[in-house]
């Protein structure tokens, strides 16, 4: 297993320099946990925890490919509509997450940050992602950024609250506005937009997240229950990545894959031939 795990970061050390077109700003949206379980005959719950320590894995990778900002979508604001002993389970995991993992954030240099509404939180949740923020501010090696309690419906009416408290005047005068000014005050407006986003899970939608931030992102879709994810399809991602050619409105040709990554291709994962020479056992 060690062996693997050491396979695995070399390969992914060595894409970071020879692939220079790594990501500014990777955003996942982490889909699978449950349907992961269940077809094993686990309960929904084991699946969650299990996406957990796929996190961890990618937290790692993107560290070894210096990918500076990662935004995961974590429980969105319409997830308080699953059966209550599940959200209750999930609030437990955060909790449980942040307290076993801050000391290991700080150590490799982790900035994290929670995006939401988290006055809808228990208080002793705030607490903890008040202290893991305060204790992570200073770290600069990825800025991790965790969805809980998101919806991007939210944080664009968020956005118009914090602007009309902010500026009252320009209620009379809205030509006023720029998207500049606006964007300012949603979540992640330091960070660059994400350029590229992953979903796993099968589904091809952004189910209401960082509806502004991903106006011009390049959207990977893959069959993959997230607890399944791992390094071949991070390669695959930054593949596809790799081979736009990005041209936000203007009139430059988009450079389209010559590989076709085939949901007959993604569902055979015993053996795969991945870019730049390399070969993974699964």
């Amino acid at each position: 297993m060690n062996d693997i795990k050491e396979f695995e970061e070399e390969k992914l050390k060595k894409i970071s320099l020879i692939n220079k077109k790594i990501p500014q700003h990777l955003a996942v949206i982490m889909d699978g946990n449950g349907r992961w379980a269940q077809s094993r005959g686990l309960s929904r719950n084991v699946g969650h925890e299990q996406g957990v320590k796929t996190l961890k894995k990618l937290i790692k990778q993107c560290i070894h490919l210096q990918l500076k900002n990662l935004t995961v979508f974590a429980f969105s604001s319409e997830n308080w509509s699953r059966p209550s002993n599940e959200v209750s389970f999930l609030m437990s995991l955060f909790k449980k997450a942040i307290k076993k993992e801050l000391n290991e954030l700080i150590s490799n240099n982790v900035k994290l940050k929670i995006i939401g509404n988290k006055t809808a939180l228990s208080k002793q949740l705030q607490n903890l992602i008040h202290e893991a923020e305060f204790s992570t501010q200073n770290n600069f090696s990825l800025n991790l950024n965790i969805g809980i309690n998101y919806g991007g419906k939210w944080d664009i009416i968020n956005g118009v609250k914090k602007l009309l408290k902010n500026r009252p005047d320009l209620i009379n005068s809205p030509d006023l506005i720029s998207e500049k000014d606006f964007s300012g005050l949603l979540s992640l407006s330091e960070l660059p937009e994400p350029d590229l986003l992953i979903r796993t899970g099968g589904e091809r939608r952004l189910s209401n997240f960082l509806l502004w931030k991903l106006a011009y992102t390049e959207l990977f879709f893959t069959d993959t229950l997230w607890p399944d994810f791992n390094s071949i399809d991070l390669v695959r991602s930054i593949d596809y990545f790799s081979s736009r050619k990005r041209k936000f409105g203007g009139d430059i040709d988009i450079k389209l894959s010559k590989k076709n990554i085939s949901k007959k291709e993604n569902l055979n994962r015993e053996k795969i031939t991945v870019s730049y020479g390399y070969k993974e056992d699964v």
